[in-house]
């Protein structure tokens, strides 16, 4: 099995597309609006897993195709939580 069809170390679960999952957003560099979790659907699933989402912000939704795993939630990155 390859590491796009597998998981990665420290991940709990495999990203499928569909799956809802939590993208940490930038935030402004001026500090006015922070970090914060969002509500993201996985569009697409590449080689080592980078995923495509769907962000659903309070003001819109974008898009981006180049998003990595990151289990600390780095800002540019999501994560799979399920509790």
């Amino acid at each position: 099995m390859s590491q796009s069809a597998s998981r990665m170390p420290g991940m709990e679960q495999t990203p499928t597309v569909g799956r809802i999952v939590h993208y940490q957003s930038y935030g402004s560099p001026g500090g006015e609006y922070r970090s914060e979790p969002r509500a993201a659907i996985i569009t697409e699933v590449g080689a080592d897993l980078v995923v495509g989402l769907a962000v659903m912000n309070p003001t819109g939704m974008f898009f981006n195709r180049s998003i990595r795993y990151d289990a600390d939630g780095a800002p540019g990155t999501r994560w799979p939580p399920r509790v």
